[in-house]
């Protein structure tokens, strides 16, 4: 790892140097007079006032809602750049992102498929080599499709013999893609275009001649990133086609809110189907013998009680990573000579730690499990019978181990909090990892102290938490600090790197804390469920006492700690600061669920119901009711300094819930502390986001938690 340690101090010194002054500034903020409507709706009895509802239109369409969102903007803006340190910031940022990244390879054919941003690339291209080693070439390069960097490639995926690609392209963010088809070896693009397309894959079939995928029908003009989507239909594309004729392989009409998704077995003999209703992991399995002609589809599991992820198949035998009956997940067999549910075999049992992905190469079983949210990874062979543990360079996150089942290599991925991304090659045959590139990052990993933790909840549950801080910090209770939370979805939040939380805070002297809250899948399907429905007030219950404990401990305190967390994260921070706003001194909402009465009236909001439950269940409404941070804005209180974000384009957190939520707070908020709202144009839910654009919105964050945790007030920095 290199490191110039003098051009670090150097840049840190001249970084700090603007601190003391932003002190001084006097940022007085005049908000919108947001016009209130009449709006009350009875639900199940109760009375429930909307006056912001016409914040609801679509930003891009309303001329009013479009007016809004310029004057926040521009009071934002000038909030922002009355802070010095905000240039400083910007450029220290771009300095540390400029850094070469890949992804782990993927093998297909005889070829090597992989990403490299070369640093400041707004997109990572895609590039393709003959040997793992050998001199790459440009396959794909996204910086060439649009101007400002904003379409991105969402989708990817190779045909078996390596010789044609079909990929994804979405524009500002917008979860819609369009898939088209590339001849690698000639690179010419193919005519057709896949349009109205949403979270799928492109599953080939062995010969290469066409893909399974899914789609929706072209939805109205003018409702496309609001209207709920529903009548997914999975269909097969044949190369050189128009989408008009695609053949409809599967589709239950009478269940327009089913999802499909499909994988097509190895050998190329089985499209298995998995039908889900919404975010859990439970579904439905259908399979068909794709060698015979005019093949039904057999289903496997006919309700949706359960996760069943296809691994792969021997012959006639299907293997799928599931939670029946297990928890923390197993590994099972189905032969479809026999298969009834109590013919089912178990290859992998249940253990203590929680299985996460299942890989099948060169005929064994990679497993990568958590054990304590950190990454451990073991191989079995076809019996289930354990032969070995990968030994992985740490303690910290590990992900890939894909292939082929004829494969004899894979790849994987692996970083920590403080350590930065390295890719590995790992030879299956001799149990041994080859590094194949280390990010090298201006940041020194040696500095650092990461440990983690474990605190009580309100209810008596042991959360663990990760935190990070450089070696020299006193625990006065006076370092500024970052807490960041997700909890929910059966999402694990595993210790890994980023730019702005690890090489920036870290390095400005700023504690990191990262809880592991319930609703998240650390722990298997019973963490998750105790974050969900009527128990989802646990969760913030979790994020709460990780705050607590942090200040109990000499941390930090109020007034220097800051909560963020995005989408389910931003519905976490709006409820933890409308709940306890003396508790924080700085908050970060991030495109976030801010209306749990009305989130499953757009888009693919329904679908969250899993997790959240609906407002039109009487007992789920009174608990949606109780936390639902835009209900929970009361006029009078001080609230603590927020910067709240979302973007024009998010068609999966609709930008009306943080417009909704912002208007409330600046009305209600009883003392001088800024409510904020950055709205980004041409941008999504962040997925696809131009390097340029995070750069720009991490730099607007972290200068308004160095200016409103007052973090220069003990000098500590200039040393």
């Amino acid at each position: 790892m290199r490191f110039n340690r003098r051009r670090f101090f150097l840049s840190a010194t001249a970084f700090f140097s603007t601190l003391a002054a932003a002190l001084a500034v006097d940022i007085r903020l005049e908000y919108p007079q947001t016009r209130r409507v009449d709006q009350v709706d009875v639900i199940h009895g109760v009375e429930v006032a909307d006056p912001y509802r016409w914040l609801e239109d679509d930003v891009r369409s309303s001329p009013e809602v479009a007016a809004w969102a310029a004057e926040e903007n521009r009071i934002t803006n000038n909030y922002l750049n009355l802070i010095p340190q905000r240039k400083a910031i910007r450029e220290r940022l771009t300095e540390l992102w400029n850094y070469a990244r890949y992804s782990a390879p993927i093998k297909r054919g005889n070829k090597y498929f992989f990403f490299k941003n070369d640093g400041l690339q707004n997109q990572a291209v895609l590039y393709m080599a003959d040997s793992i080693d050998g001199e790459p070439r440009v396959l794909l390069d996204p910086n060439k499709w649009s101007e400002d960097g904003t379409v991105a490639l969402s989708g990817l995926s190779i045909s078996d013999d390596g010789r044609r690609l079909a990929h994804a392209r979405s524009e500002a963010g917008s979860d819609w893609a369009t898939w088209r088809i590339l001849n690698i070896e000639s690179q010419e693009e193919l005519p057709e275009e896949l349009k109205w397309t949403k979270f799928t894959g492109a599953w080939w079939t062995k010969d290469g001649k066409g893909f399974f995928y899914t789609r929706y029908d072209e939805p109205e003009r003018g409702v496309e990133f609001q209207a709920a989507n529903l009548n997914n239909k999975l269909c097969y594309h044949r190369l050189g086609t128009p989408q008009s004729d695609d053949q409809v392989v599967y589709w239950r009409p009478e269940h327009p809110e089913w999802l499909y998704s499909a994988s097509v077995s190895d050998d190329g003999r089985y499209l298995v189907v998995s039908i889900g209703v919404g975010t859990d992991e439970r579904n439905r399995v259908l399979v068909r013998d794709l060698s015979e002609e005019d093949g039904e589809f057999v289903e496997l599991v006919d309700n949706f009680n359960n996760e069943y992820s296809f691994v792969g198949n021997v012959k006639k035998v299907l293997l799928f990573k599931t939670d029946l009956d297990a928890p923390r997940r197993r590994l099972i067999a189905i032969d479809l000579q026999q298969p009834e549910q109590k013919k089912w075999g178990e290859v992998i049992p249940q253990s203590d730690a929680t299985m996460v992905d299942v890989g099948f190469v060169n005929h064994l079983f990679i497993v990568n499990y958590l054990q304590d949210v950190v990454s451990r990874v073991k191989v079995f062979n076809i019996l289930g019978n354990f032969l070995h543990e990968v030994e992985l360079p740490g303690v910290g996150s590990a992900g890939g181990f894909g292939g082929r089942q004829t494969d004899t290599e894979t790849f994987y991925g692996f970083s920590s909090i403080a350590t930065p991304t390295s890719i590995y090659r790992y030879d299956i045959a001799s149990n041994t990892s080859r590094l194949w590139h280390r990010d090298e990052v201006d940041f020194n990993p040696d500095k650092y102290l990461v440990r983690q933790v474990i605190y009580t909840s309100k209810d008596g549950t042991r959360v663990p938490m990760f935190v990070a801080h450089r070696k020299d910090i006193k625990l006065d209770g006076s370092n500024p600090t970052l807490l960041y939370g997700y909890g929910g979805f059966n999402i694990s939040l595993t210790p890994r790197f980023s730019i702005h939380r690890a090489a920036a805070w870290l390095d400005m002297g700023g504690v990191y804390a990262q809880p592991n809250l319930r609703g998240g899948g650390e722990f298997g399907e019973a963490w998750h469920e105790a974050g969900t429905k009527l128990k989802k007030q646990n969760v913030f219950d979790d994020f709460i006492a990780a705050a607590e404990w942090l200040i109990d401990n000499n941390y930090t305190r109020p007034e220097k700690l800051a909560i963020e967390g995005g989408s389910n994260g931003g519905l976490l921070v709006g409820a933890a600061m409308t709940q306890r706003p003396e508790l924080f001194g700085a908050c970060l909402p991030e495109v976030g669920v801010m209306d749990m009465l009305r989130f499953h009236k757009f888009t693919e909001g329904r679908l969250w119901v899993d997790d959240y439950g609906s407002a039109e269940d009487p007992k789920e409404f009174r608990a949606l009711l109780a936390y639902s941070p835009y209900h929970n804005v009361k006029p009078g209180t001080c609230y603590p300094a927020t910067l709240i974000a979302t973007a024009d384009t998010d068609d999966r957190v609709v930008p009306g819930h943080s417009f909704k939520f912002a208007a409330a707070l600046q009305r209600a908020q009883a003392c001088e502390k800024p409510v904020l709202i950055s709205i980004s144009t041409r941008a999504g839910h962040g997925g696809g986001k131009p390097v340029a654009k995070q750069i720009d919105e991490l730099a607007d964050k972290l200068a308004f938690l160095l200016h409103n945790l007052d973090m220069n007030a003990e000098g500590r920095h200039n040393q």
